[in-house]
Parts: C-alpha cells; structure tokens; sequence
C-alpha cells in the first residue's frame, strides 16, 4: 500500500514538473524563440527563407514542440513535419537545414532548463528525463519525414525518366514506334509492355516497330518478357515488327531457346518503318516537283 502510494505521487510529481515545463517555455517563448533564430541565422540555417517565413515557421514549429510536450501526442508534430518537408524539398532545402533547426531548438531548449535549475541538480535531472524523450520524438519524426518526402521525390523523377526513355511514337495513323535505349532490366521491361498496350490501345494502332538497336543485351528474362510484349500487343490487334538486333543478342536469344517464330524482325529501323508500311498498305508516291518531294500513300 505504501509502495502504491509512493508511485502515485512520482506519478503527481512528474506531472507537476512537465507542466512546471510548459509553463517556463511559453513565458521565456519569444525570449528562447529569438535565441534559436538568431543561432540558426549564424550557422547558415535559414538561407532560401524571407524574414517573414522565419517568423511564422519558428513560432510554428515552437509551439508544436510545447504541445507535444504538455499532451504527450504527436500528431500535431507529424502533420506539421510533413507540410515543412514537402516545403523543404520542394524549395531545395537540404537535410542540415531541416535537422540542424530542431537540434538547435533542442539545444536552446536544454540550456534553458540548466539555467533554471542549476541550483537544483535533482530535479534538473528529472526535467531533462521528461524533455530529452519528447524532443528526440519531434527530432525522429521530422527526420523521418524529410527522408520519405525525399525518396517521394526521387520515385517520381524515376518514374520520369523511364517513360521518358522509352517514348512511344506515333508516325502515322495506325503506326507506333518504340526505341529503346539503354539497359533493359525486369522493372524496366514490365514498364515498356504496360505504356506499349495502352498507347496501343489509345492509338488503335495496328502496327509497332520495336527498335533495340540502343540495347546492348539482354538475360533470359528481359527475352521472355519482350516475347510477352510481342504476344499481348497481337492481342491486342497490332503486330510488332522488332529492329535493330545485334549479333550478340542474336545469339544470346537462340541460346536461352526463345520462341523466334514470334517475332518478326526486320534488319534496322528503315526497313521496320517499310514493313509496317506495307503492312498497313502504304506505298510510296513521287510527286513530280523541283525537290523530288516523296510521299506515302494508302492504296
């Protein structure tokens, strides 16, 4: 009983002194505030950002922090370390400025409870036992935040850069041309084949010229996957003629035992865009004119 007793007034102490806390840090808050941006400004924090925006982000990002404190919740600092890691990315801001700010927050913060309890070392122990938790959280999550806006970001120029590495062309009515370029992997592959059949189908394109003459190689399973591509656009109406195969991937295909007998290739691309002409019944047309221009028409 009495040892029930003993913890329930740790318990009221312990809420007593984070209150205590909270108290001290919104009276001293434009005080310590003013300390923490004058020490971000001198180590280079703060670049990028008008006087304005420091104004309203500090006090934000302060009275966050004592919220957290005096609730013991964090959603608040979760929401907010969000919206200012999107900001933070999207204006060029870099992790030291982002991280640097809270650890000096967390800084000016520590120094003002050694001042004030000083004197008293106990209970400066355990208002250091009740801050340092909260403040290393709000570190953890904006940090956290940062990282995941960043890999976001990272993700979508990605995503970017391979459509735009493998661009889908439409020549003409009822014909696409696709030239790949670079190393093919498996992610790579399953991305061509799903642009390839939706420009296919937007398109209602009847003919594709697959051009690899960029491609230095391919495994086995790059091969089967673009026998599948061939396979799924016949499915979908349109026949894929493949240019530009290299000696080395001729031989790595008849090796591996891939199903030629479904591809229908053509030496290079000129003779790629010929065939889906005569495919789809183009032929070629000399208009009689001082250039020699030549057209295609349909027959």
């Amino acid at each position: 009983m009495k040892k029930k007793k003993t913890n329930e007034q740790a318990d009221k102490s312990s809420t007593e002194l984070r209150q205590e806390l909270v108290d001290h840090f919104r009276e001293k808050r434009e005080l310590l505030r003013h300390q923490w941006v004058e020490q971000m400004i001198s180590k280079g924090l703060l670049a990028g950002l008008t006087r304005e925006e420091i104004e309203t982000e500090s006090m934000t990002i302060y009275d966050t922090c004592i919220v957290c404190l005096e609730t013991g919740e964090y959603d608040g600092a979760q929401t907010y370390a969000i919206r200012m890691a999107e900001r933070g990315v999207l204006r060029g801001m870099t992790s030291e400025q982002i991280i640097g700010g809270l650890l000096t927050l967390r800084d000016v913060y520590g120094r003002s409870l050694f001042e004030r309890y000083q004197h008293d070392m106990e209970r400066l122990s355990s208002a250091l036992d009740i801050y340092e938790p909260v403040a290393n959280k709000i570190l953890s999550i904006v940090a956290l935040a940062f990282v995941e806006e960043r890999e976001k970001v990272v993700r979508q120029q990605q995503e970017a850069i391979q459509e735009l590495s493998t661009p889908v062309l439409q020549v003409r009515d009822q014909m696409l041309i696709l030239p790949i370029i670079g190393v093919i992997d498996t992610h790579r592959a399953r991305q061509l084949t799903e642009q390839l059949l939706r420009t296919i189908r937007i398109s209602r394109a009847k003919v594709v010229v697959m051009d690899i003459t960029g491609v230095p190689g391919v495994d086995s399973k790059v091969a089967n996957h673009l026998v599948q591509t061939v396979d799924a656009s016949q499915l979908m109406g349109a026949t894929v003629i493949v240019t530009g195969i290299s000696p080395e991937i001729a031989q790595t295909l008849v090796t591996l035992g891939v199903d030629l007998t479904k591809m229908n290739t053509v030496g290079d691309l000129q003779g790629g865009i010929e065939e889906a002409d005569h495919l789809l019944g183009y032929k070629v047309v000399r208009v009689e004119s001082s250039n020699g221009f030549i057209r295609k028409e349909k027959v």
